[in-house]
């Protein structure tokens, strides 16, 4: 595939799913049980990653940074009660970006983003999409590190797995 902004936003949505996988196949509470890291809980670090990318979702479809930031940040103090739940809401939060990509022609137009903490620019969408998996694949290895702490392994979720995976299909 030549679209690596959309063959990363794909890596993207397969890693979280396949680390969702994974804390499926360990006791519920494992979502709530409190570490000393980066988020208090599994489930406060998963809940930011889906409030970032909604937040850039509603960025890349059309409204404002700082709106859009405000909404994050309510989405960020919503945390689900189950690992399916967030599950299902990324599986349709991708299916909203596929959507999204398939009415985008060109993904090296660029935005002015009004960004509130870092100032204005101008950005293209591709370099918005490589963030957002950036940002997903950093607090994925918070996750896997979180899962260590308390007594289980993690899954692979590299990009390198994700080749192999969609050779396979």
């Amino acid at each position: 595939m030549s679209n690596y902004p959309v063959q990363m936003f794909e890596y993207h949505t397969w890693a979280s799913q396949a680390i969702l996988g994974k804390i499926k196949e360990l006791p519920p509470s494992v979502l709530s049980q409190e570490v000393n890291s980066s988020f208090p809980t599994i489930a406060h670090a998963l809940t930011h990653i889906y409030a970032v990318d909604k937040m850039w979702y509603m960025v890349l479809t059309g409204t404002g940074m700082p709106e859009a930031l405000q909404a994050c940040m309510l989405l960020n103090a919503k945390i689900m009660s189950s690992v399916d739940e967030y599950a299902n809401e990324f599986a349709q939060l991708s299916e909203q970006y596929r959507e999204w990509f398939r009415g985008q022609a060109d993904l090296e137009q660029t935005i002015l983003l009004d960004n509130p903490f870092a100032g204005i620019r101008q950005t293209s969408l591709a370099e918005i999409v490589l963030h957002l998996v950036n940002h997903g694949t950093y607090h994925r290895g918070n996750v896997s590190t979180m899962l260590r702490q308390l007594g289980h392994s993690s899954t692979m979720n590299d990009y390198a797995l994700f080749w192999y995976q969609e050779a396979a299909k």
